[in-house]
């Protein structure tokens, strides 16, 4: 047979894209035409599908996590460099943070979604749990078993752990030796896992969309019409601006888009910058970005980087206000600037969690949390969006930090199409 007539086989960023489709018109299909039914498939289908794909994911982003950075962090044996990695990286995640929270402030004062919603019921059921302040969630970040961290997959702590771990092994030399091969091992093993697991993506994204559509419903949609179509303007206008910052810096935003396709792709369906880490790693080592950069910079900007709830802290603070008519005056405006950029750093990578740190920086402009509630049921119609901007952000910053340093991005590798 000619090498040209032979069939080729769809990519993995293919068939998640097919299966988003897939998975919304059935979504559509069950909350239009089968309402009665809708429940019954989400509860003992759909939901349980969802679940389990997520957690095969987080099954490998602890030890790949701890593992990349014990690896990124040993090959740079200047700790001044890691320093200024450190300083670089951080002032690069404070401003491009500070331009979200500008984004997500200034939609929500132009559209005004909170004006004639008042009217609506506060969702039944939805509780809404208190976050830690600021103070509790610092000291948080060290933690008390490395064991724990490492088990409870709390990622600030494993990379907290993960430093503390390369400090000993640059001070005991080659005593340490064996323990990096572990972690090299580790590592390699974590990706194979991976790599398998990932051969379940489209069955997982089908389900985890269908399940919201299904569920959500139409009605909650158009009353919040508004507020949904805001928060979409706003990361797109944000994900433009991450395209024309990696075209100035010459980061070529097509071989970009063409490298980070299947991440971006489980990031939309899953709704989770935690769970797709992994991929990310590997799509960076497509992308050409260099390892030291790479394994330093994206596992840490996977557990604090988040552009989507700089955005959603905002504007859903603005869209509140609006809604219980508090007038909006130049300290409140502040007050809710500065607990949103704060507060995006602090948020979980994980779907809904913008809600609950949310109470932070209602809390400290002096806001009422009912209104939380309100857009709880439409929360998840924005979370991929939200979570795409967040792996751009993420990579885009890593990018940032490797042109600052000087660092030379190599040639992407050719991907099967």
């Amino acid at each position: 047979m000619d090498v040209a007539s032979k069939p080729r086989s769809l990519s993995l960023s293919n068939l998640i894209l097919i299966a988003l489709g897939l998975g919304i018109g059935f979504g559509i299909v069950l909350n239009l035409y089968l309402p009665e039914l809708a429940p019954i498939l989400d509860t003992y289908f759909l939901a349980p599908i969802g679940k389990i794909f997520l957690r095969l994911i987080q099954f490998v982003v602890v030890p790949i996590v701890f593992s990349s950075l014990v690896l990124g962090l040993t090959r740079i044996r200047d700790a001044q460099q890691v320093g200024r990695y450190v300083v670089k990286l951080f002032t690069c995640y404070v401003l491009t943070s500070s331009i979200g929270v500008l984004l997500g402030t200034t939609t929500a004062l132009l559209l005004q979604p909170g004006k004639g919603v008042s009217d609506l019921a506060i969702a039944e059921g939805m509780v809404i749990h208190p976050s830690q302040p600021i103070g509790e969630w610092l000291i948080s970040l060290i933690p008390i078993n490395p064991l724990e961290a490492l088990s409870t997959g709390n990622l600030l702590q494993t990379i907290f752990s993960a430093a503390l771990f390369v400090v000993g092994i640059q001070l005991a030399g080659e005593k340490a030796t064996p323990f990096v091969q572990l972690m090299e091992s580790i590592y390699i093993i974590s990706e194979k896992v991976l790599s398998v697991i990932l051969y379940a993506a489209p069955l997982g994204v089908f389900a985890l969309i269908s399940s919201v559509i299904a569920t959500q419903g139409f009605k909650l949609v158009s009353n919040l019409l508004l507020y949904v179509l805001g928060l979409w303007v706003a990361t797109l206008i944000m994900i433009s601006f991450y395209f024309v910052m990696l075209w100035i810096v010459q980061g070529k935003p097509q071989n970009f888009w063409r490298c980070f396709l299947p991440s971006l792709s489980l990031g939309f369906g899953t709704a989770s910058s935690t769970a797709t880490l992994p991929l990310v790693l590997n799509n960076a080592r497509d992308y050409g970005l260099s390892e030291e950069i790479a394994d330093f910079a994206i596992p840490i900007g996977s557990a604090i980087k988040r552009d989507g709830s700089a955005i959603l802290q905002s504007f859903n603070a603005l869209f509140i206000a609006q809604m219980f008519h508090v007038p909006i005056t130049p300290q409140l405006l502040v007050a809710i600037m500065t607990s949103a950029l704060l507060v995006s750093f602090s948020t979980p990578g994980v779907p809904g969690s913008a809600l609950i740190t949310m109470t932070t920086v209602l809390t400290a402009a002096g806001l009422p949390l009912e209104g939380i509630a309100i857009v709880a049921g439409v929360d998840r119609l924005t979370d991929g969006i939200k979570t795409v901007l967040n792996i751009i952000g993420n990579v885009s910053n890593a990018l940032f930090l490797s042109k600052w340093e000087q660092v030379e991005v190599s040639q992407p590798l050719e991907r099967e199409a």
